[in-house]
């Protein structure tokens, strides 16, 4: 069997492992010394000792200062509900689905986007294979109808999300048990399923009671089922907790059953107070449900973007926490999310509720320092340069959250149906890919280090890599010396070598190096090679 140079220094090469390669940059060991160009030299078990095999790029493995990787979490809704987004009717073929979602996450990979918050359960049905609830409306015309032939679209944007390194957070709207443009309620629906759950809303609409402690039951066991059975990195709820007055015409919800029956036993609260402790109880419950069933999946919301008019002074409004009961900013006080994106949907000159002031104000309440991304209106903000508002608003929130950046766009549809606004971020906030922010509160087990050859390759420099614990990479990050100064890339998971240029714009290659990056934006330490 002829085997070729590469993959003999490539065998050579897994005996030196990761952990050796931490020793390596921990100056435990002395590095590796090269023999005259031409040949590359391993260690072995006799320090003193050297062994030469195959052809090399003369290099040394050494300690750099590299540069600090770019973070930022960008982010996009794609929203389900009423075929807003995806998919975008609901009697498209199997092959029109994904050929939407591809486009979509092709989209977003070549505008340096890094995070997709796809919703899944829009009203109590599923676009995933799902033995708790049916197949949703919106996906093939018929509540509880699988699509033909059958697929998991879940699992189909997970996968191709990932191939991008672009994170998919599922996103769940927690209490709405039938939309109004969900069809016909069948005996398929949750509606009749679970009819003592549930409560009709004046405008169509069907709601759970969010004080029921079997809708809390029924919605805790979809959240566990989708976060063990899916390869996910966030769960993801949005606004509507207790529903908008509006939904029901402006009377009172219709929980006058469960707060009944709240009183016969003894309670003792208001019934604001009590509303906002059914839900306040809810989210804590699923942030710790989480996280136990697998530490790395963040959990975050979005909720309305004014708490309360009057916080920050000035600014005025609907108020959540007495129109959706949703205290949204005890959440944010007790750490029960990795990242809160409230929803400023307004301009920056708005003067009753301005993004700043309104950002900063979030950003007070931080006490936990979670990640604070917040929510852009990018499709129908109310200005005439709509681009450069939200290129505005990404700078200001550059400004206040610093090293913690991050937004998510209100939708995929501002950016697929508005070439402008693509071109401006392109252009300029978002011109370089960056790696999501980490979240330190999570811990995790630290990455080794890569392990890195290079080889000669005519005009290039063949670089390849690999590490132990392959299945905790998400992504690299390649940095490549010239003339003394350094590049970075990101790479994704699949990107196991490059052909990197020996010379470039007349510079010359002086080193390599590469740090793999965990599911949690975690880094690895390095190792670089110096090329001679």
């Amino acid at each position: 069997m002829k085997v070729n140079k590469l993959t003999l220094i490539f065998l050579v090469g897994m005996f030196v492992s990761c952990s050796s390669a931490r020793s390596l940059q921990n100056n435990t060991v002395k590095p590796i010394t090269k023999t005259p160009l031409g040949s590359v030299t391993t260690p072995s078990k006799n320090k003193d000792s050297i062994k030469t095999i195959g052809t090399a790029v003369q290099e040394e493995v050494f300690k750099v200062t590299l540069p600090e990787i770019r973070r930022e979490f960008r982010g996009v809704w794609v929203a389900s509900v009423a075929n807003i987004n995806w998919p975008s009717r609901n009697n498209l073929s199997v092959e029109q689905q994904k050929a939407e979602a591809v486009r979509m996450l092709d989209m977003l990979k070549d505008n340096n986007f890094n995070a997709v918050i796809f919703q899944a359960r829009p009203s109590a049905d599923a676009l995933y294979t799902s033995n708790i609830e049916p197949w949703s409306y919106f996906l093939t015309g018929y509540t509880g109808q699988a699509p033909y032939p059958n697929y998991d679209p879940l699992q189909f944007w997970i996968e191709e999300a990932h191939k991008r390194g672009l994170e998919l957070h599922v996103w769940l709207n927690p209490y709405r048990a039938h939309h109004a443009n969900g069809g016909t309620v069948t005996s398929q629906s949750m509606v009749n399923r679970l009819p003592e759950l549930i409560v009709r809303l004046k405008n169509g609409m069907y709601w759970f009671d969010p004080a029921g402690p079997r809708t809390q039951g029924h919605v805790s066991n979809v959240v566990k089922d989708i976060v063990k059975r899916y390869d996910i990195d966030a769960v993801h709820f949005d606004d509507y907790f207790y529903p908008y007055a509006t939904y029901n015409r402006g009377a009172d919800f219709p929980d006058k059953a469960s707060w009944n029956e709240y009183l016969k036993n003894g309670g003792t609260l208001s019934r604001a107070d009590w509303r906002r402790d059914n839900v306040n109880k809810f989210v804590e419950r699923i942030y710790k449900e989480v996280h136990a069933e697998k530490n790395h999946v963040k959990f975050g919301i979005s909720p309305f973007g004014i708490w309360k008019p009057g916080y920050p002074e000035g600014i005025a409004g609907s108020s959540q926490y007495d129109e959706l009961y949703a205290d949204a900013k005890l959440w944010l006080n007790k750490g029960w999310v990795d990242y809160f994106s409230p929803q400023l949907y307004w301009p920056v000159n708005a003067k009753e509720q301005g993004f700043e002031p309104l950002l900063k104000w979030w950003q007070s309440e931080n006490t936990q320092n979670r990640h604070l991304w917040p929510g852009l209106n990018t499709v129908e903000i109310k200005v005439s340069d709509r681009a450069a508002e939200i290129k505005n608003q990404i700078e200001i929130s550059r400004q206040v959250l610093k090293n913690d950046a991050g937004e998510i766009h209100w939708s995929i549809a501002g950016l697929t149906k508005n070439p402008a606004m693509l071109s401006t971020l392109k252009n300029g906030p978002y011109k370089e890919k960056a790696l999501v922010p980490k979240t330190p509160w999570i811990k995790t087990v630290p990455l080794p280090v890569p392990t890195v050859f290079v080889t000669d390759n005519g005009s290039f420099a063949q670089t390849t890599w690999s590490c132990k614990n392959m299945g905790d990479v998400f992504q690299w990050v390649l940095f490549t010396q010239y003339n003394g100064v350094w590049e970075t890339e990101i790479l994704t998971l699949d990107n196991l070598s490059r052909d990197i240029p020996k010379y470039k714009d007349g510079k010359t290659l002086n080193a390599v190096a590469v740090k793999a990056i965990d599911r949690l934006g975690n880094e690895s330490d390095y190792m670089a090679k110096k090329i001679k």
